[in-house]
């Protein structure tokens, strides 16, 4: 077994993390010598891994920069009503193949959130995992994939849903009627229960983007 000093570090999944817990914003221009320095490996795994990113539209160019992709109006819609139907796929899934044991980390989560509603950017991380949980419990390797590669896109709109006034207690609301739909087996209840709670975070985006 090697050292874990000696183990190579993914420069790719470093980087990709830091997009995605907000160190990197969208706009934020990424320099090789300094993500070599942060991350503790050379410039040539870090630019292999600046060089997938673009590849994947994570990153873009800005003369000679490259700096983290934004999204456009067009493009975030286009994003939430995919993510919509994956999303409430996963949860129809998790209602006719997810364990007990599944069920019940899900609901626990669910309870544990409510002490951050008045932490927006934790309350989003342990968002992220209980969708995540969700998509794991639907047991579609192939669909876990592809909510992979959404979830991937969404570090690239630099708020959260979860800052508006009140949103946070009325999500946390939203994932425990998942849950009971889940847990009831109704796979029909579920789809529709996680579709509505992405419209509702997609309304919310709006307004507070129109609101600015």
């Amino acid at each position: 077994m090697m050292d874990q000093v000696t183990m190579p570090r993914d420069a790719y999944a470093m980087i990709l993390k830091a997009i995605d817990d907000g160190d990197y914003k969208p706009g934020d221009r990424l320099v090789e010598s300094d993500l070599a320095d942060r991350f503790g490996v050379s410039r040539t795994p870090i630019r292999e891994a600046l060089q997938r990113l673009e590849t994947q539209s994570l990153l873009t160019r800005d003369g000679r920069s490259l700096i983290v992709a934004s999204l456009d109006h067009n493009e975030m819609s286009e994003l939430y009503v995919v993510r919509a139907e994956l999303e409430g796929l996963a949860a129809k899934l998790a209602a006719q193949h997810a364990t007990e044991e599944e069920v019940r980390l899900l609901r626990d989560m669910v309870e544990e959130d409510r002490a951050l509603v008045d932490d927006p950017q934790a309350l989003s991380r342990s968002n992220r995992r209980f969708h995540k949980q969700i998509h794991l419990a639907s047991h579609n390797r192939f669909l876990v994939g592809q909510l992979d590669l959404v979830h991937r896109s969404m570090a690239l709109i630099a708020t959260t849903s979860l800052a508006a006034e009140g949103r946070g207690p009325e999500a946390l609301e939203e994932h425990s009627a998942i849950v009971a739909a889940i847990e009831a087996k109704d796979g029909a209840a579920a789809y529709s229960a996680l579709r509505e709670h992405i419209s509702k975070a997609f309304t919310t985006r709006l307004r507070e983007d129109a609101a600015d």
